[in-house]
């Protein structure tokens, strides 16, 4: 049952989570609309459509006239049946400020998508959008045995397994004492489904290997996985300097291909009062955080492909396979992981997060550093993040300005402040005889749909602020 405690409990919480949409729908709520958020949340493993509520924190109750009277319940939720093929449960509750209608919507079967009109959908923030090949196809996979948890070598011995990973890098980055006797060691590791006893022997699972192996090419499946690190002579791919493939698993060798990066990473010298010191073009927790993220978030179920990081004279250019599962230009506040399993120990193991702050840190690093907004790019089957080298605002095209303003808006709302003109003046570093510059670049922006105004009543351009398209 949903209560008025429950109802309490939601209003109280910092933001949405994956089981909740509130909608505010004072006078009425669209009837295909509901549709599409029942199959939304049903795709995402059930959850609640609430209805006279304030979709923006502080969440309030204004109370609901949608589907008011008990036969209009009853055949709405009749509709929902017909149409989509499975129930709702709908509880009316009588708030102190209002009529409040909570949908609960259960979750689809397993492996089995749900569509409407033929639209796969799923929520990206306040938009439902349709889900990608690479989410349908998890779906479709959910069935199987998760990927990181299948065998890639059967009947190790102990002595092999200790040979063929690095245990005690396992201990070392969990900050554990290492234990005293093997069969410690590989219980250790069975813990955390590295490996898996069958019988007396023991198999390595491709979790074990992919973040343990001493050398991932002595695991044939997993020998395409390394990353790979390219330098070419240019901006463009005519002439490669160097190409070199990774050795060891990612947890082990992350460090190293980090240290291996930023050392092929150019320096620019700068003078500081009188003093000179050597600046790289790219802040070093900006890659940190995109090879991270790239590692994690890539599809482990594509065989043949690899991270890639690729290092041009003007830019450099970190990619991985797989289609990301919210837009990109929700990847500063939105975070959805595409393997779960390998995120959750990837943040044990101090690698990532695993809160969405990643990209946030790309981007003021990107500001500190005074270089062009990063570009976040979706192609085929991979998806690319860009870092360019230093370039002054006169020199940005149009697209280049219009990034760096919402990302720059984006960063102020997530830190609970707003854009304003002054705010991207600072940004760009430009003197306050350049507001005009900068006025122009935020209405160029506001035409683009990516920002708008945070207060509609604000008259004085003076003391206008603005927020992300989605806020």
């Amino acid at each position: 049952m949903i209560t008025l405690d429950i109802l309490n409990r939601w209003l109280a919480a910092p933001a949405e989570n994956e089981i909740l949409e509130f909608k505010t729908a004072s006078n009425q709520f669209d009837t295909t609309r509901l549709l599409r958020y029942c199959v939304a949340l049903a795709n995402e493993k059930g959850g609640c459509l609430v209805l006279g509520v304030t979709d923006k924190p502080p969440r309030r109750v204004v109370g609901t006239q949608a589907f008011l009277s008990e036969s209009h319940l009853n055949d709405m939720k009749a509709l929902i049946v017909q149409k989509l093929r499975f129930r709702v449960e709908v509880f009316e509750l009588c708030h102190p400020d209002g009529r409040v209608l909570v949908f609960k919507i259960p979750s689809r079967p397993i492996g089995k998508p749900l569509d409407f009109d033929g639209a796969y959908l799923m929520r990206a923030g306040e938009d439902l959008v349709s889900m990608t090949a690479d989410h349908l196809k998890r779906i479709f996979a959910e069935g199987d045995q998760d990927w990181v948890l299948k065998p890639v070598m059967t009947r190790c011995d102990g002595q092999t397994v200790v040979q063929f990973l690095d245990t005690q890098s396992y201990f070392d980055l969990l900050h554990l004492p290492y234990p005293s006797t093997r069969s410690g060691v590989l219980e250790r590791l069975s813990s955390d489904q590295l490996i898996e006893r069958t019988g007396k022997l023991w198999t390595i699972n491709n979790l074990g290997a992919l973040l343990f192996a001493k050398t991932l090419a002595q695991f044939e499946q997993l020998a395409r996985k390394a990353p790979r690190v390219i330098v070419y002579d240019g901006n463009n791919k005519l002439k490669t300097k160097s190409d070199q493939q990774g050795v060891k698993g990612y947890a082990v060798g992350f460090q190293g291909l980090l240290e291996y990066i930023n050392g092929l990473i150019p320096s620019n010298e700068v003078i500081e009062l009188a003093l000179r010191r050597e600046v790289k073009m790219f802040p070093e927790i900006a890659i940190r955080e995109l090879v991270a993220n790239a590692l994690i978030h890539q599809d482990l179920t594509e065989s043949g492909t690899s991270v890639m990081i690729e290092l041009y004279n003007d830019r450099i250019e970190i990619s991985n396979p797989g289609k990301p599962f919210i837009s990109p230009d929700r990847f500063i506040d939105e975070y959805r992981s595409r393997n779960e399993r390998f995120a959750a120990l990837m943040r044990r193991l101090g690698i990532c997060e695993e809160k969405g702050s990643g990209v946030d840190k790309v981007i003021q690093a990107a500001e500190v550093y005074q270089l062009p907004a990063p570009d976040f790019r979706v192609g085929e089957c991979r998806t690319t993040a860009v870092l360019f080298a230093h370039q002054l605002v006169d020199d940005m095209d149009r697209n280049d300005r219009i990034r760096a303003c919402y990302q720059h808006c984006c960063l102020r709302y997530v830190m609970n402040e707003r854009m304003t003109n002054q705010s991207l003046r600072d940004r760009f570093k430009l003197p306050e005889s350049k507001s005009a510059t900068v006025s122009q670049v935020i209405a160029a922006t506001l035409d683009a749909e990516k920002i708008k105004l945070a207060d509609l009543t604000q008259s004085s351009t003076r003391y206008r602020s603005y927020v992300p398209f989605w806020a």
